[in-house]
């Protein structure tokens, strides 16, 4: 007797994978939101055409790569864990730390430091401005009084004259973001250059490719205000396509690169709270020199994740590889090749304590 397969009734039985609903979904609430912001597409730029399909690919991109990240068990893990804590009050501490002022990195050092909130908020800046700008979602309109009014979401938001500094700051944000991005590459390829470490473990293709993109859309992007300032629009039509084709190229390379974690940061506030949060319940010590490393919740969870895919970590001396510290799980790894027990012994490493 044959068995009718009952289709499934969930949104996800509609589509192929999760990705395609994913892609669908976002598809469906953009177009949504510039029908409305721009008052029925009235005061959509053709001109941008291109951005807005470069944008729909990076967000392709970004989707098939999230979920691809998404779907492995530790990920899941954070990702479930990390959104329950999602609204404590330690989050808004997290977020302005690790997504604002990039204080991580300041513990490096300063000049990394000053690279990383250059180039972050140079981009940031950039995407705050395009973006809106691409899909309608804000527009300026002019009266004769010399008066221009911001329209966000089809609201008049603000009115402002046309020779204040705050209109200044609008026409000239794309070109400040510009020029801080030009300052954070230029930093960032000249430590590349001078530190042996980055010459040593740095790729064309993956290190120094994605500065190139950066450094040639800051340019190309200042070249157009310089042809209508001071050439009289000169080649104005040439370098726009220029630019726009530098842009939407960059786009479609960025989920897929190195530079896709600046999208993907956010999430690292998952993880942060996870750690915050159950390291102050208790801490894991570690079973050969008695260290405290991770908290309990974070080796159990290991422990756990490696045993439901049948990865056996328990050692005949009575633990699991999870339950020792770095330094000491890599004198036991030693002590297994070498015959030797190097993990019985006290010494620390040289960079055990290394900042970094």
């Amino acid at each position: 007797m044959n068995r009718q397969i009952e289709p499934r009734r969930s949104m996800q039985g509609v589509f192929a994978s999760k990705f395609a609903m994913h892609m669908f979904t976002v598809t469906i609430i953009l177009v949504a939101l510039s029908y409305v912001a721009s008052r029925q597409f009235t005061h959509i730029d053709l001109n941008l055409y291109g951005y807005m399909v470069g944008t729909f690919v990076f967000l392709g991109g970004l989707f098939y790569r999230f979920i691809m990240w998404a779907e492995r068990p530790p990920a899941k893990l954070f990702i479930r864990k990390g959104w329950k804590l999602l609204f404590r009050r330690k989050t808004a501490e997290v977020t302005v730390k690790d997504l604002t002022v990039y204080q991580f990195i300041w513990n490096r050092a300063v000049f990394r430091w000053t690279q990383h909130m250059l180039i972050g908020w140079g981009v940031i800046i950039s995407c705050f401005v395009t973006f809106p700008l691409v899909f309608g979602w804000m527009y300026f309109t002019m009266a004769d009084n010399g008066y221009y009014t911001v329209v966000f979401m089809s609201i008049n938001t603000m009115t402002i004259p046309a020779d204040s500094v705050l209109a200044y700051l609008f026409y000239n944000a794309l070109n400040i973001s510009a020029f801080m991005v030009i300052a954070g590459v230029s930093m960032a390829l000249y430590r590349r250059v001078k530190s042996m470490q980055a010459r040593a473990e740095q790729t064309f293709v993956y290190d120094f490719m994605p500065l190139y993109l950066l450094l040639f859309i800051c340019i190309t992007g200042l070249l157009l205000t310089a042809s209508n300032l001071f050439l009289g629009g000169w080649i104005h039509p040439t370098l726009s396509i220029i630019h726009q084709f530098s842009v939407v190229i960059t786009l479609i390379y960025l989920p897929f690169g190195k530079l896709a974690h600046i999208p993907m940061r956010p999430l690292g506030v998952f993880v942060k709270n996870y750690r915050d949060y159950y390291s102050k319940q208790s801490m894991k010590a570690c079973k050969i020199c008695s260290a405290e490393f991770v908290s309990i919740e974070q080796s159990n969870d290991v422990i756990d994740v490696l045993q439901k895919h049948e990865l056996d970590f328990e050692m005949k001396e009575g633990f699991h590889l999870a339950e020792l510290c770095l330094p000491c799980r890599r004198k036991f790894r030693i002590s297994r090749f070498s015959g030797k027990p190097t993990h019985e012994s006290k010494v620390k490493e040289l960079n055990q304590n290394a900042r970094g």
